[in-house]
């Protein structure tokens, strides 16, 4: 396809080498391009650098030295990205910058390494780690935003694109890995999609994938689509897939239904895949983008395939989106940056013609508002119109393309159309029962407009109604829409109705290829054949990109075999060879069936058949079909398949024919095929003709060698007369080349000139002539070149040859010269040069050649025609050049133009442009001679205004002496501006002279004051000329030389007013008052100025005329008196001052003042009228340095009520000592009405500086007026430290009052107050301070410190401060009183005392009731205590530590037996109670023996009591012990006894209850009916059971009586 044809158009908008880039830089990660508007590529050699290309300008690329690891520029504006890892870490650091006002605008650091970035807006950037995607504003100081983390599917993959949807809602993250084992090199790719408002995502397999917008039909809102192609290996099948799916359907509205549509791939493309994918919202076509430089378009809306071609050779690695223009930039590996955009004029005809999609090319040209859709668009309107299908036909006028139906012709469509009235329109919601119950009772009319209101409601019910109404278009549409197709053939057939089959076909293939499939094979199985032809239902799928479902139809169809059919089997050969060519073993298949014409449609598909198979496949084919096929090959595309034609030839020549092949090559004129196809054949062919048409092609194929070589081989076999007609017939162009061989072979020349006057005019001129100007054999072709001058040939080299040989000739060469005018003058100059110099000067003086003629006369000494021609060619450029110092010719070329040339010359231009010339190359002194020997000497050009001019500048230049007498001599001359350049050139005198000249008094005194600095000569000037311009002139030098009373007089003589603040500052500067006053006086009556007045108030209190002050304030005047009042102030005249200031009522200056003068109660008089807190603070400071402490206090009172002044009033006084008379003020301010905060405290203050005996009265006094922290501060400075205490307890800091009380204990400290304070403390460890503190200095009341603070101390603390201090003893009190608490510390502490002060009583109580200390430690301690109580206590504890033996061992020791006898018996062990019965009865204790029997009674065994006592002879002691276990075994026989007698009577009563139960119901049994037997009670079985069996009473059998054997005890 033509590339102008094409719908895609490609152009290369530039090339990044082309701008310096090296191409080792042009990769993924080195070039970036964010949008349309920049690409930044980042460079490392030979220096670190980044370059920002703006494709506005693309050829002013913007380079910065910038180190980085990655650069992106944003989208919009010229803000850079970068980004750079942290040495020695995985750490990123990234930094955002604004080019155009060179300014960070923010960064950050990374924990994480950024693997991929992107700008996914103007305001926004997305990174992407190894686990997680952050989103990063640029706006604010806000740090990058976690999204979401990345899947398990994207782990270890290479990260290519990141991207979102407009309303940063859906998100989509693209890498792509390694290819499966079976196929590696495909690389796989994987998605993940992530949903910030359902947080979630989705793990996909695509390589690709784009975000868009899509308006549904129906849907208010704009549906959020997202599009993404994938390449996948799956179970040895290789699919290529395009979906589009919409995210974030709404339900309830129009959605958009899932797309999808295969990627087909080219053979040679098998291991190709997307990497990137583009959306045009514009055109709403899809671009997919393949790295090895595929594209693939699709419509978004159907996805159906649009276009595929080949963008380039080179591998794409980087694509953007193009929006403005609808297309995309792609950037390719050799550094091509490529713009693919939309070809308005031809993407819709392509698509309705060679697509043949009808809807798809109206859709684009709506959507695009695109042209060539026009019939389409007026055809469809007109179709809708007809159905009544009024909306849609309105829809499609409004969407037209262009505006085609927007015209009030269709407006006058719309309003023809009549008003349905007396519609039954009794349709609504909830009156469907009702309208289906008429319906079934036949009480309805049905008609087609009853059905189609009824169908906005019920789309069941609407389909009765067009059955019954017969309206079978709409009953056919309504089965298509329910998808039950093989109803429509149904009930077509029954009501005889043809349908429009094609455009049902066209509906369900939009929606489901699948079912069109098999509604297809149903219309092929139709009754009378197929009611759409077969060919067009492949063209359907075919347009749609619909292969596979194409040739499932026509296999299924074509089954028979039949000869008819094989169009249809060459097409579905043709579509599955083109596409899948592997498939080409079906070609057997029809082989049988095949023609000459199904072959030859198939074969033009060379980009799809393997080039040796093709050729191959020839060696099968007739002679006649072989030739058919390899002419269409040539005519369907000549330069493609011409190197597959060559080879074909090459090898079946001999079958084909030799001249076959070159007839078949002559007739498309491939000449280069000709040529490579006789190349290979000429060895071995002596025919002439062969060797001709060799000749011939290698000659229009550019082979020149191959000509020359020819052109030997046929002079040498006398082939003469082949050299003519390969010159005549074939190629007259070569002919040179021909004609420098046969020169070269030695040819005879008269052959050569009939040769070349065979072909005259058709023969190359400029070749020949070099060719035998080579050869140094031009003269050969003086006839030829004269006949072509007869014939008027003005060709330019046919006159520079013609002119050669008459220079060579010398045939008076200088007439040709001079009268021809079609000779190249450089061309011929050259050629003379070395035969004749004066005629190459006329070569190149007739064709202006400067250089070449400089040259000439200066390698020749032609000076004199040089200077001539210099100064008759009035060339600026070239004078620069004969005058350049570079000109080593120069001086010899100056004297002949000043003695020669010019003054040959009558043309002012002439000179001018030489004068011109000599000033522009500096040569001053050259052009003074010239200008003295025009100007000076008498000439035409003497009085010359221009030439004077420039001989007096000249002069001042380069000359200055001799410019006086220039001035002198010449009168005709520009004075003024003459004048000032002498000025400039610092030639005072002379411009002196020039400006008296001219009579320019005013510039002619400038110059005496300003160059020549003599103010004497400038007053002589001005007294003898007498202009005021020029006393003024003077004065103004006077005031600036410090000439203050001499300018003034001069002034006043110009009567000049203008410089008055001139005069002003420096008559001030001088002092000259007087002089001034003159001065001011003479301006004042010019002009009314307030400066002017002012300065002249104070010009007369300067020189202290005070009467004449008060006298002109009195006049209206302007003046500024605040300000003079000021000044007179700052100077120290006062008097002037006051009047001043008394005249304008500044009371607050006037009472400074009068302190100034010491008028002391008139400045307090001022001052209470002035009434300001500056004013009285002034006066009052000066009233106190005076000692007037009086007026002092007076001010002071209206001071200090102001807050704000009365620290400063109250420093003033203390600054000088005035204490007393600073706490008169203060006390006397207490009274005052406005008395504040202040005073009270600063008062404070004093009396603690000053006056501490009068400080706690003052506080307690004043304890709610008070700032506390301040008179804090001033108490701590001035060590009264029981007013600070009681300062810090007014203000509730107790902390600091006890602090203050312990650290200055001698003068604050009071023990009452002090427990009120430390117990109100909030820090903890002031009570600990408090211990030691009491410990040290009031260890008496220590106890009554503790009880205070008992609940907040922690008493363990207090005991080991105590402990540590050794004074436990000391607060035994407390410890008493706390141990309550049972702490650890204070129990041993107090157990301690106890056992120190051998008080056993007290320890036992203490631990008796107190068991929280070491117990056992306590024990060993005392265990061996000299005192027996002491000894107790520890068998005590021993005892409630649950160590029984060691109390009762200690009890044996001390013969406490009874303490024994109580432990045994409360440890409730047998063992120890036996053990201590044997251990009185070893010690012969008969009384303890019988009295541990009754003390261990539950413990010892009987058995063994009896034993013991009866062994050791002590049954006597033994024998209470027996009575009373015999009495105690007798009491509990007793109760068994009656404990089972009482259960026998109750079992008894149980029973005889039972029986009265029974005989009961049997009495109720007799009562009722023999025919209804009463029924069992439950557990009554058939009748009474008898009593269960008693046992005999009495006690059970006892055994024999006796002892067991007795053992050794």
């Amino acid at each position: 396809m033509a590339a102008a044809n094409a719908p895609i158009t490609m152009k290369e908008a530039l090339t990044l080498p082309s701008l310096g880039i090296n191409p080792q830089f042009i990769n993924f990660t080195h070039v970036t391009m964010e949008s349309e508007k920049y690409i930044c590529i980042r460079e490392t050699a030979p220096q670190n650098s980044v370059v920002i290309v703006d494709m506005n300008m693309p050829m002013q690329p913007l380079r910065r030295p910038i180190t980085a690891d990655s650069a992106l520029m944003n989208p919009n504006s010229r803000i850079l990205a970068l980004k750079a890892q942290l040495p020695g870490t995985t750490q990123d650091h990234l930094q955002i910058f604004n080019i155009e006002l060179k300014a960070k605008v923010k960064s950050h650091q990374m924990p994480e390494q950024v693997v991929f970035w992107k700008w996914i807006s103007p305001k926004m950037l997305a990174l992407v780690t190894q686990t997680s995607v952050y989103h990063w504003s640029i706006e604010g100081d806000s740090e990058p935003v976690k999204m979401f983390d990345r899947t398990a599917n994207l782990q270890g993959n290479q990260i290519i694109n990141y991207r979102c949807d407009p309303s940063e809602k859906w998100l989509v993250l693209i890498g792509i890995a390694q290819g499966p084992p079976e196929r590696p090199q495909l690389v796989k790719g994987n998605m993940q999609l992530f949903s910030v408002d359902q947080q979630r995502s989705q793990a996909l397999e695509a390589h690709a994938a784009s975000f868009a917008t899509f308006k549904v039909t129906g849907n208010d809102s704009p549906s959020i689509l997202i599009s993404f192609a994938s390449r996948s290996f799956n179970a040895g099948q290789l699919t290529s897939k395009l979906h589009v799916i919409e995210l974030g359907a709404v339900p309830g509205k129009p959605s958009f239904s899932k797309k999808q549509a295969d990627l087909f791939f080219p053979p040679d493309f098998a291991d190709d895949f997307p990497v990137s994918m583009q959306i045009s919202q514009k055109y709403g076509l899809i671009y997919v983008i393949t790295k090895q430089g595929l594209l693939f378009v699709y419509d978004l809306e159907t996805a159906s395939a649009v276009y595929r071609n080949r963008i380039s050779p080179d591998p794409i690695f980087l694509t953007t989106d193009a929006s403005s223009v609808g297309g995309f930039y792609a950037v390719n590996r050799r550094g091509q940056v490529l713009l693919a955009t939309v070809n308005e004029a031809t993407i819709v005809p392509f698509v309705s013609g060679q697509l043949n999609n009808l809807e798809l090319a109206v859709n684009l040209a709506k959507r695009g508002n695109l042209p060539g859709a026009e019939n389409l668009v007026v055809q469809r309107f007109q179709e809708l119109f007809s159905q009544s299908k009024y909306k849609e036909a309105a829809e499609l006028a409004a969407e037209s393309p262009q505006g085609i139906l927007r015209t009030p012709d269709t407006v006058a469509k719309f309003q023809s159309v009549p008003v349905q009235a007396g519609a039954n329109t009794t349709i609504v919601a909830n009156k469907k029962n009702l309208l289906e119950n008429w319906l079934a009772e036949d009480k309805l009319e049905c008609t087609e407009e009853l059905g189609d209101l009824v169908k906005t409601v019920d789309n069941d019910l609407a389909l009765k109604i067009y059955i019954k109404a017969r309206a079978t278009p709409k009953v056919v549409a309504a089965f298509a829409e329910r998808r039950e197709f093989d109803k429509i053939l149904i009930y077509s057939k029954q009501v005889g109705y043809n349908p429009d089959y094609l455009f049902l076909l066209q509906t369900i293939l939009r929606t489901d290829p699948q079912a069109a499939v098999n509604f297809a094979l149903m219309m092929s199985q139709m009754e009378g054949g197929c009611p759409v032809d077969y060919n067009t239902i492949t063209d359907l799928f075919l347009q749609r990109n619909l292969i596979r479902e194409a040739t499932a139809f026509l296999l299924d169809v074509l089954k028979p075999n039949l000869p008819e059919h094989g169009y249809l089997q060459t097409k579905v050969l043709e579509i599955n060879l083109v596409t899948f060519p592997n498939l080409g073993c079906i070609f057997e298949h029809f082989s049988t069936i095949l023609s000459l014409p199904d072959i030859k449609r198939v074969i033009v598909n060379t980009h799809a058949i393997e080039p040796q198979a093709l050729v191959e496949f020839f060696g099968t084919l007739s002679r006649e079909w072989a030739l058919e096929c390899m002419k269409d090959l040539l005519l369907v595309n000549l330069r493609g398949n011409l190197q597959i034609i060559v080879q074909t030839a090459k090898e079946y020549c001999e079958q084909l024919g030799v001249d076959a092949c070159i007839k078949l090559f002559e007739q498309f004129k491939s000449y280069e095929g000709l040529y490579f196809f006789l190349g290979s054949y000429l060895s071995s062919s002596e025919e002439p003709e062969i060797h001709f048409k060799y000749i011939e092609a290698a000659a229009k194929t550019g082979q020149i060698k191959e000509v020359e070589h020819l052109t030997h081989y046929l002079f040498v076999n006398n082939m003469l007369r082949y050299i003519e007609g390969y010159v005549q017939k074939v190629n007259p162009g070569n002919a040179p080349l021909v004609v420098g061989q046969l020169l070269d072979d030695e040819c005879a020349e008269d052959f050569i000139k009939g040769l070349i006057l065979s072909v005259r005019s058709l023969l190359p001129v400029e070749p020949l002539v070099e060719e035998c100007e080579k050869r140094n054999r031009l003269r050969l072709l003086t006839q030829f070149l004269e006949h072509l001058v007869s014939e008027g040939s003005q060709d330019v080299h046919v006159h520079n040859a013609l002119g050669k040989i008459i220079i060579d000739s010398g045939d008076n060469p200088e007439h040709f010269l001079t009268t021809n005018p079609y000779y190249d003058s450089r061309v011929v100059g050259k050629y003379c040069e070395k035969r004749d110099p004066t005629l190459a000067v006329v070569a190149y003086r007739r064709g202006q050649c400067d250089d070449e003629l400089i040259n000439v006369t200066n390698k020749n000494s032609l000076f004199k025609l040089q200077a001539r021609y210099v100064v008759e060619r009035m060339d600026g450029d070239l004078w620069d050049k004969a005058l350049s110092p570079d000109n080593e010719y120069r001086r010899q070329l100056i004297d002949q133009v000043v003695s020669t040339a010019l003054p040959e010359s009558k043309s002012p231009d002439q000179v001018s442009a030489a004068v011109k010339a000599f000033m522009t190359a500096d040569l001053p002194h050259e052009l003074i001679e010239l200008l003295e020997k025009i100007v000076l000497q008498n000439s035409a050009f003497s009085g010359n205004f221009n030439l004077q001019n420039l001989l007096i500048l000249t002069a001042i230049k380069a000359d200055p002496s001799r410019v006086m007498d220039y001035v002198n001599r010449l009168d005709n001359f520009d004075g003024p501006a003459i004048g000032e350049v002498a000025v400039e050139a610092q030639l005072y005198e002379e411009a002196f002279a020039i400006f008296k000249k001219f009579n320019l008094n005013v510039q002619a005194v400038n110059v005496l004051l300003d160059n020549i600095h003599s103010i004497d000569r400038a007053v002589e000037f001005a007294f003898r000329v007498e202009e005021e311009a020029v006393w003024s002139q003077v004065a103004k030098a006077q005031l600036r030389e410090g000439l203050v009373s001499e300018a003034i007089e001069s002034f006043i003589r110009a009567d000049d007013a203008t410089q008055f603040l001139e005069v002003i500052k420096a008559a001030e500067d001088a002092n000259v008052y007087h002089d001034l006053v003159k001065y001011l006086l003479m301006v004042r009556q010019k002009s009314k100025e307030p400066k002017v007045d002012s300065e002249l108030i104070y010009a007369y209190g300067k020189i202290d005329h005070l009467g004449e002050i008060e006298e002109f304030i009195l006049m209206p005047n302007v003046a500024n008196l605040q300000n003079v009042g000021d000044r007179l102030y700052d100077e120290a005249l006062y008097e002037a001052a006051k009047i001043i200031f008394r005249f304008i009522s500044n009371w607050a200056k006037l009472a400074v003042t009068h302190v100034k003068l010491k008028e002391f109660q008139s400045a307090v008089d001022a001052a209470r009228k002035a009434n300001s807190s500056k004013t009285w603070k002034e006066v009052c400071f000066a009233c106190v340095d005076s000692e007037e402490f009086r007026l002092a206090q007076i001010c002071g009172l209206n001071i200090i009520i102001q807050v704000d002044d009365l620290e400063e009033v109250s420093e003033y006084y203390q600054n000088r000592g005035c204490f007393s008379e600073l706490i008169s003020l203060m006390e006397s301010g207490l009274g005052l009405e406005r008395a504040h905060m202040g005073i009270f405290t600063e008062l404070g203050v004093l009396y603690a500086r000053y006056r501490p005996e009068k400080l706690m009265e003052h506080i307690k006094l004043f304890s709610t007026r008070l700032n506390i922290p301040k008179l804090i501060r001033a108490c701590d400075e001035q060590q009264h430290w029981k007013e600070l205490t009681y300062l810090y307890i007014q203000y509730d800091e107790f902390d600091n009052a006890a602090t203050t009380i312990m650290n200055h204990s001698p003068e604050a400290w009071d023990h009452m107050q002090f427990k009120d304070v430390v117990v109100k403390v909030a820090n903890v460890e002031l009570y600990y301070k408090a211990v030691h503190f009491y410990l040290q200095e009031h260890p008496d009341l220590i106890n009554d410190l503790l009880n205070v603070i008992a609940l907040r101390v922690d008493h363990t603390r207090v005991v080991d401060i105590m402990r540590k201090a050794g004074q436990l003893r000391l607060i035994k009190p407390y410890m008493v009183a706390v141990q309550s608490n049972n702490v650890t510390a204070v129990n041993e502490a107090l157990n301690e005392i106890y056992i120190e002060e051998e008080d056993y009583d007290r320890l036992h109580e203490s631990i008796e009731l107190h068991d929280n200390f070491d117990q056992i430690g306590l024990a060993q301690k005392i265990e061996k205590h000299e005192l027996l109580e002491m000894r107790r206590v520890a068998s005590h504890i021993y005892k409630k530590a649950g160590r029984w033996k060691q109390s009762i061992a200690l009890s044996k020791k001390d013969n406490l037996y009874k303490d024994c006898m109580e432990t045994c018996s409360q440890s409730g062990d047998r063992e120890l109670s036996e053990e201590l019965l044997v251990y009185f009865i070893e010690q012969g204790k008969k009384e303890c023996f019988a009295a541990a029997l009754f003390v261990c009674y539950d413990l010892i065994r009987p058995d063994v009591a009896m034993e013991l006592a009866w062994m050791n002879n002590m049954i006597d002691f033994a024998f209470p012990y027996l009575l009373q276990f015999i009495r105690e075994y007798t009491g509990k026989v007793d109760e068994l006894i009656k404990y089972k007698l009482e259960t026998l009577n109750e079992a008894k009563a149980k029973e005889n209850e039972e029986k009265d139960m029974v005989a009961q119901q049997n009495m109720y049994a007799q009562l009722l009916p023999l025919a209804l037997p009463a029924p069992p009670m439950p557990g009554m079985g058939g009748g009474y059971a008898p009593p269960p069996p008693m046992g005999g009473m009495g006690m059970p059998p006892m055994p024999p009586f006796g002892m067991p054997p007795m053992g050794p005890y």
